[in-house]
């Protein structure tokens, strides 16, 4: 006569037992053709079936946890922004769109023409970079001086380049070029010789907040050079910023709308005013004759 299992008793709703019976039928485990839930339990503990996650996570959670290995890519930190990645990965909440992302990020964690980036930048030498990028146009760049950082939510590579053709900003800024990592496909990437400069070309340019922006505005250390309030009635908060891009100072400027006003210099200023006169007449065409 065979031994008999301990049993054990479950105090549970009727409407708890029914899904459990459910459960049991869905995944065969019955006695004779009746659901069997004591054999559901023990396929349970033997690990024939295994207890999923429930998958009821809320958008904002899988928006932050993708955040955090934006974050970690950008930190260096490959390893940790893989495991999240597979992470989200069991996760059926997730959209397709984030799934392909992450699947391709999986497959390939790094490019391996960043990671020569990477360490040139950190050993000082300069480099030469060619690429293809999304549009299929060749470029190629002799850089001198690079930094990988983020503006609005993408990361891009800021450097310091020999060549200037092409380039649209003012003489000063003529030699820093932005270059978006995620329309870099491939890329061949060598040692060249020459001097590491300090940084990117830069220009002060002098700006004046007014109202509410003036007492919210937090500075941009290590780039705000002045930051002070002005003898004026009502107060005026005057800034003057290092800045290396016109293109991501427009950007910053346009919102904080009238609370701010570029004051030098003036070829810098001359932009502002072109875009707003741009935009102007994108809402007020000009009348014909």
């Amino acid at each position: 006569m065979g031994r008999r299992g301990q049993s054990i008793t479950l105090s549970v709703s009727e409407s708890d037992k029914a899904q459990l019976e459910a459960l049991a039928l869905e995944f065969g485990m019955t006695w004779g053709d009746r659901p069997n839930i004591s054999r559901l339990v023990e396929a349970i503990a033997r690990r024939q079936l295994v207890i999923a996650p429930n998958h009821d996570w809320t958008k904002g959670r899988v928006q932050a946890l993708n955040r955090a290995r934006i974050a970690l890519i950008d930190a260096g930190e490959i390893e940790q922004a893989v495991a999240i990645a597979q992470l989200l990965l069991e996760r059926s909440e997730i959209s397709l769109p984030l799934r392909a992302e992450l699947e391709q990020f999986i497959a390939r964690p790094a490019l391996p023409w960043r990671i020569e980036v990477e360490r040139y930048i950190h050993r000082q030498q300069p480099f030469q970079l060619s690429y293809q990028d999304a549009a299929e146009r060749v470029w190629q760049f002799t850089i001198r001086y690079a930094e990988i950082v983020v503006h609005e939510d993408r990361q891009y590579l800021d450097c310091w380049c020999e060549e200037t053709e092409g380039n649209q900003d003012i003489s000063e800024l003529v030699h820093n070029w932005c270059l978006r990592i995620d329309r870099i496909m491939d890329a061949a990437v060598t040692p060249v010789n020459g001097q590491w400069h300090s940084g990117l070309a830069s220009v002060a340019v002098e700006m004046h907040l007014f109202r509410g922006l003036a007492f919210a505005y937090r500075s941009k250390t290590p780039k705000d050079e002045v930051n002070e309030w002005l003898a004026d009635s009502p107060p005026v908060r005057r800034v003057v910023r290092e800045v290396s891009s016109t293109f991501w100072l427009i950007r910053e400027v346009l919102r904080y709308g009238q609370d701010c006003e570029i004051i030098s210099p003036q070829v810098v200023r001359d932009r502002v005013q072109r875009e707003v006169q741009t935009l102007y007449e994108r809402y007020y065409p000009p009348t014909k004759p």
